[in-house]
């Protein structure tokens, strides 16, 4: 018997059979047709029963093979490649070509692969002119996501997006260039002078060169922290339907260019609730102030006057796998760049969660963003480029999700429904009646 859902509707009696799509696997989730819902209602005249599910917290919009989460056990793969294996094993650029292919490069596809994407980080230089044009004081996460937006008009051609040589061309373009136009808008706005990419550098040891290149005829990358930022980068690839993804895929479902649906997930990850969470982690240990102010700081967090930043996770109910492997990522870090009284707080505030009761049986482990932002702060990279951080590699999982729901012949224009309870149909009054 196929698996189906019995539905009884109360209100008329009368039964219904759905059914139940991808049953055979239910630990990925098995899934009705919101559709077949529509056969539900009172009368020949009655729209249709809709699901109603505010944020899409329990809702699929698509079928899809290059992340898994199991919140409750604390997983999270690629293609089927636990994260851990991969931060362990992998490089940036192999975990990019992953999500993007489905399958790990052999070594001849890889070098071919990282070749075409360190060669074409350079900008054109009317690139460097429009960010000229923004304020000294601008936030570079707005910055970014103007730029990307513009390169549309710079590569014509990608409006042919079924084009799948062209398509490839695109991609290479926006995983390369990205960390090469955020290294732009954080030296316009310290007012420092442009540094062009160095394609001798692997592409963590390029940004880092792009970044904080001053008067040294060539840079050298920390191989720490070159390291550090290339597992950052491999945890931040992809983390399913998330609010920046859902973007990328709900404005690329209108088919425009790649560069523009770009532009749209950057800007759905501008937010504190999503790229920024490693800024206000940031923002509570410097409202702290000093590890002596900890006892009162979590006696009030318990009592729920402020939330503890950076711990919990809204899908992981178990600790953020991503959290393990930066937690030991982290004290590497600060071995070499020295500690900090922002960092000895965030250091004590880790202790007394993994210890306390409190935190402990509510699941509120230090998660992901705990641990990046207090890397990023020990690198040196300033607040307000953390969000910019998160969307460098980001772009890669993007860009996957994008191809996949190109590829998808199920996809449609996203046009979600709404359940409508303003007036029924009113006369209209003229002015003066009103």
């Amino acid at each position: 018997m196929p698996d189906t859902l019995t539905i009884i509707d109360n209100r008329t009696g009368k039964q219904y059979e759905v059914p139940i799509l991808y049953g055979t696997y239910p630990l990925y989730g098995a899934a009705i047709r919101t559709t077949d819902l529509r056969q539900i209602g009172v009368s020949g005249e009655d729209f249709g029963l809709l699901g109603y599910d505010p944020a899409f917290t329990n809702t699929a919009s698509c079928k899809s093979r290059i992340t898994f989460i199991d919140g409750e056990r604390g997983i999270l793969r690629y293609c089927g490649y636990p994260i851990e294996e991969l931060a362990e094993k992998s490089s940036f650029l192999e975990v990019a070509y992953l999500v993007l292919h489905g399958e790990l490069p052999t070594q001849k596809e890889l070098d071919g692969w990282s070749w075409n994407v360190i060669h074409h980080s350079f900008v054109h230089e009317n690139i460097k002119k429009f960010m000229d044009g923004f304020r000294y004081d601008a936030h570079p996460m707005g910055i970014l996501i103007s730029t990307v937006a513009a390169l549309s008009t710079f590569y014509p051609e990608s409006k042919d997006i079924r084009n799948q040589q062209g398509r490839r061309e695109q991609i290479y373009r926006l995983i390369a260039k990205m960390p090469t136009i955020a290294a732009l808008a954080f030296r316009h706005t310290m007012g420092y002078p442009y540094t062009y990419p160095d394609n001798d550098l692997s592409y963590c040891g390029n940004f880092l060169n792009m970044m904080f290149k001053m008067t040294e005829l060539r840079y050298t990358p920390d191989p720490v922290l070159e390291k550090a930022l290339d597992i950052l980068f491999i945890l931040h690839a992809d983390h399913e339907q998330n609010c920046s993804t859902s973007a990328m895929r709900g404005v690329g479902s209108s088919l425009p260019d790649p560069y523009v649906s770009v532009a749209a997930a950057t800007a759905g990850l501008y937010g504190p609730l999503h790229g920024g969470a490693n800024e206000q982690v940031l923002r509570m240990l410097q409202e702290i102030g000093s590890v002596d102010r900890i006892p009162g700081y979590i006696r009030q967090v318990k009592e729920g006057v402020f939330r503890l930043m950076g711990f919990g996770h809204r899908l992981y109910k178990n600790y953020d796998p991503r959290a393990r492997i930066l937690r030991e990522m982290t004290h590497k870090v600060l071995e070499r760049t020295g500690s900090s009284p922002l960092l000895d707080i965030a250091m004590e505030l880790e202790r007394i969660a993994l210890e306390d009761e409190y935190f402990i049986t509510r699941l509120l482990y230090p998660n992901v963003d705990f641990y990046s932002g207090i890397i990023y702060q020990a690198m040196g990279f300033p607040v307000d480029m953390f969000p910019v951080l998160f969307a460098i590699p980001r772009t890669a999982g993007w860009l996957a999700q994008w191809s996949e729901m190109l590829d998808d012949t199920e996809q449609k224009i996203a046009r979600p429904r709404q359940v409508y309870i303003g007036p029924d149909t009113r006369p209209y009054l003229p002015i003066d009646r009103r």
